[in-house]
């Protein structure tokens, strides 16, 4: 990611000029991030872009929640995200939960005079955070994302931030979605290879058909009240059946 910073664009530069580079910036985007399949790897994207493309944001990070209230701060650019989403676990309130849960996007102009949640706002302001966005990019059960954006100063973020932001994290959705499903994929076609892997023992130890140590395997995960994955993976790593689970 080489293109100059949209936040540190220069001041006689043409909107349309803007408008064309960013569309490019972002069409580098989708690309680099439909070739990547490692889901950590594409979150660091998501947030270098962010550092890169959205005026005035000097922090970033990407916080998954799960149950409405645990929040893990993931790709964090610096300290300060992950400080302030410990924070927001922590007393159950914040721009992260809300943008997760009810609202598309949460702009927050000045942290220490915000009072739509009390005791975080200024404990917040305390630890660095002036200002900040927070951006919907998931809802699936009660497990959540969002992107949340922070600048060095106070009334630093604008329409045209929001707007950004939004695309960014578009972007960022549709490729979080896409590598959750290749890793689902890719356990699944693990998970074939293993349980193939404990047929192929049954059959030569005791000179069975394939149907057959399948039903043999099944039954050790029936009573050891173990995975059928975990059942093939500890028999072909050590070509025992695993102890019954209390």
């Amino acid at each position: 990611m080489t293109s100059k910073s949209a936040s540190t664009r220069e001041p006689a530069e043409r909107p349309t000029e803007f408008t064309g580079r960013l569309a490019v910036r972002l069409s580098d985007l989708a690309r680099e991030l439909q070739q990547e399949q490692d889901t950590e790897t594409i979150l660091q994207i998501i947030v270098q872009a962010a550092l890169e493309l959205i005026p005035h944001v000097s922090e970033a990070s990407i916080s998954l929640v799960t149950g409405r209230r645990t929040i893990d701060s993931r790709a964090a650019s610096g300290e300060l995200p992950v400080k302030i989403d410990a924070l927001q676990s922590e007393m159950g309130q914040g721009p992260c939960l809300e943008a997760a849960y009810d609202e598309r996007i949460v702009r927050v102009p000045d942290m220490s005079k915000d009072k739509r949640w009390p005791g975080f706002a200024q404990a917040a302001y305390d630890l660095g955070a002036r200002s900040m966005l927070s951006i919907q990019l998931f809802v699936e059960g009660d497990k959540l994302g969002a992107l949340n954006l922070y600048g060095q100063d106070v009334d630093v973020f604008d329409e045209e931030s929001e707007q950004i932001g939004l695309l960014v994290a578009a972007h960022a959705a549709i490729a979080f979605s896409d590598a959750k499903e290749i890793a689902q994929l890719t356990q699944a076609l693990d998970t074939r290879d293993l349980i193939g892997q404990a047929k192929g023992i049954l059959m030569e130890r005791f000179k069975i058909t394939p149907q057959q140590a399948f039903l043999v395997l099944t039954r050790a995960s029936s009573e050891a009240n173990i995975k059928l994955r975990d059942v093939a993976q500890h028999l072909a790593s050590s070509g025992e059946f695993p102890t019954r689970r209390k």
